[in-house]
């Protein structure tokens, strides 16, 4: 059995959700309700595509973490991919003994309801990867 799943999302950071809701919409697609993640820092928005999603995220507060990417980028853009894996726990462990750092100590619950863990930009190719737990 494979440990690691399919592309959940695209993360993009926004200024607003319900702005850049439009465009998509204008596409001709499904953009579910706008949430407040306050524990994140962020409002999010998924936009519903046929084999996977865009996730649009909007900062709340000082403390957001989205509010250091539009400051170097303030029209937004690509902020993370995030793909599936069987146990997270597990895939921490597994990355770590290659020497790909994890931003946290413990998975946090992400805006699926599922447990989430981010993986450190500079040891994955300059991309942020989350890992959520299928």
């Amino acid at each position: 059995m494979r440990s690691i799943g399919r592309l959940n999302h695209v993360a993009v950071a926004v200024k607003n959700c319900d702005s850049a809701a439009k465009l998509w919409r204008t596409l001709g697609l499904e953009v579910n309700k706008v949430d407040r993640l306050p524990e994140h820092g962020v409002k999010v928005a998924f936009v519903e595509l046929e084999n996977s999603k865009v996730e649009l995220l909007e900062p709340i507060g000082k403390n957001s973490p989205i509010n250091g990417f539009l400051d170097r980028s303030p029209v937004g853009g690509i902020h993370h991919i995030c793909v599936e894996v069987d146990n997270v726990r597990e895939m921490m462990k597994k990355v770590q003994t290659h020497g790909i750092r994890v931003l946290s100590d413990e998975p946090k619950i992400g805006a699926h309801g599922k447990p989430v863990v981010f993986l450190h930009p500079k040891d994955c190719n300059g991309v942020l990867l989350e890992l959520e737990e299928r």
